[in-house]
Formats: structure tokens, C-alpha cells, sequence
């Protein structure tokens, strides 16, 4: 009997694999039931869920969904930071793999299947959700001048930082947990571009990041940044990527590549 249950225990994980999800949240009541309903439970350990301070009831809909790892900041940290806890719980509770999901529903959990398998069979250690691999960003209502900037920086990272990504700024990823003891995200920014330094980091480590294609929707529940924080957000990639190859050359080394 015990065997038995060890074998159904065993079977219901991903090749022995623990796995979180993580939801950095801000104002997402309204799509949070959504996103967590899809969050396939057959594989997936747990969930975390951290609130930056939402001014509608996001943690009361995490708490009536049943979340079972909520935080609530005192006051607003900003997206980096909403992150930066995220990790912190989930390698806490000593999992495998943490995927990283937005709570709006711009992206869908049905990938996470997935994107769990190239880490948990050891494919890459890295996955992201790419809307730029097909035609599904604009289908799914991107804003055409986040799209054009999105090309035109992925192309300046591309040549700065010798990758071929389809993107650098999807929200969607996951991770295997070994990467967080080779890299330092404690002085990465607590703002939007938090994702960018992260996947430099990682570049810069010499992991390998593999891609899936991911469609996306926009629409009034999905968080986005305006117009002016989108130069400001730009203006940081692009200082990302001059860094990484200043520490590259050895001329200059930032404190998040060391």
C-alpha cells in the first residue's frame, strides 16, 4: 500500500520534479480565477502568489481561490521586486522548477506542460514563452508600437549580446532552481526591466535558453506600462545590453554580472 502511494505521488510530478508557480500580481481580481484555474495541478506542486500592494481585492481572490502561498507587500516595490519575492518563496519551499506567469491572463498556462519538460528532462535549464515566434502577438492584440519596439530591441540585444532570441521581453518563464545559486538577482532593478537583466545574466552565465512559441491577449484586464514608462523601460534594455558587453570586453563590469 505504501508503495502504492509512493508511486502515485511519484507519477503525478514531472520526471520527479517539484514544480511552482509563481504569480506576480498587481490589480488582477479580475483575471486571477482565470489564470489559476488553468494552472495544470496534475504536475504542479504549488503556487505562490504575491501581491504588490493591489488596490482592488486581488489577495482576498487569492485567499478565496485557495492559494496556498500568498504575500502581501505593505506597500507598492514595483514589478522587479514583486519578483524577487516570488523566487525567494518558491526556493524556500525547495522545488525543482518555477515557472513564472503573470496573474492578467495575457499568457496562457496551458504552456506550462511544456516549457516544465525541457527543464525537468534536462533540454535547458531556461524556457521562455516567446510572442514573437509566429504571428500571434499582434493576433492577440500587442499594440503596434510595443510590437515595433519590441523587434527593434530584441535586434539591438541580439548583436550586443551574440544571442538569437526571438525576444527578451516576455513575462512568461521557467527555471530550473540551479540557476538562481549562479546568478545574483539582488541588485537587479525592482522595476520593469528586471526581466531583461535577468535573461542577460543568465546569457552572460553561459546558460543555454530554449524558446516556445506563446500566444498572447491584450486586452482591458492585462497589465501594461504607458507610453513614457515604455521609453524608460527601452532606455534600461538598451543599457543592459551596453553593459553586458562592456563586462564581456572586461572594460567595465556591472555589479549584476559579477
Amino acid at each position: 500500500m505504501l508503495i502504492s502511494y509512493i508511486l502515485i505521488i511519484f507519477d503525478s510530478m514531472l520526471n520527479g520534479k517539484r514544480i511552482a508557480v509563481v504569480l506576480p500580481a498587481f490589480n488582477a481580481a479580475e483575471t486571477l480565477e482565470n489564470t489559476y484555474r488553468d494552472i495544470p495541478m496534475d504536475i504542479v506542486d504549488t503556487v505562490v502568489l504575491v501581491d504588490d500592494a493591489s488596490k482592488d481585492e486581488t489577495a482576498q481572490k487569492a485567499k478565496d481561490l485557495g492559494i496556498p502561498n500568498l504575500i502581501q507587500h505593505e506597500a507598492n516595490r514595483g514589478y522587479g521586486a514583486n519578483q524577487k519575492s516570488c523566487y525567494k518563496k518558491a526556493l524556500e519551499l525547495e522545488v525543482d522548477i518555477i515557472i513564472m506567469l503573470h496573474a492578467d491572463y495575457q499568457y496562457t498556462p496551458k504552456l506550462i506542460h511544456a516549457m516544465s519538460s525541457m527543464i525537468a528532462y534536462d533540454v535547458y535549464p531556461v524556457v521562455i514563452g516567446s510572442r514573437m515566434l509566429g504571428k500571434g502577438a499582434l493576433k492577440g492584440g500587442m499594440p503596434v508600437y510595443k510590437y515595433m519596439a519590441n523587434r527593434f530591441l530584441t535586434f539591438f540585444q541580439n548583436v550586443l549580446m551574440a544571442q538569437k532570441f526571438s525576444e527578451y521581453h516576455t513575462g512568461y518563464r521557467a527555471f530550473s532552481k540551479e540557476v538562481f545559486q549562479n546568478i545574483s538577482i539582488e541588485y537587479n532593478s525592482d522595476d520593469f526591466v528586471f526581466d531583461n537583466q535577468m535573461l542577460a545574466q543568465l546569457c552572460f552565465s553561459g546558460y543555454n535558453v530554449g524558446e516556445v512559441s506563446c500566444p498572447t491577449k491584450y486586452d482591458e484586464g492585462s497589465s501594461s506600462i504607458n507610453f513614457k514608462r515604455s521609453i524608460t523601460y527601452g532606455i534600461g534594455v538598451m543599457k543592459t545590453a551596453v553593459l553586458y558587453r562592456f563586462a564581456k570586453w572586461h572594460i567595465y563590469t556591472s555589479k549584476i554580472f559579477k
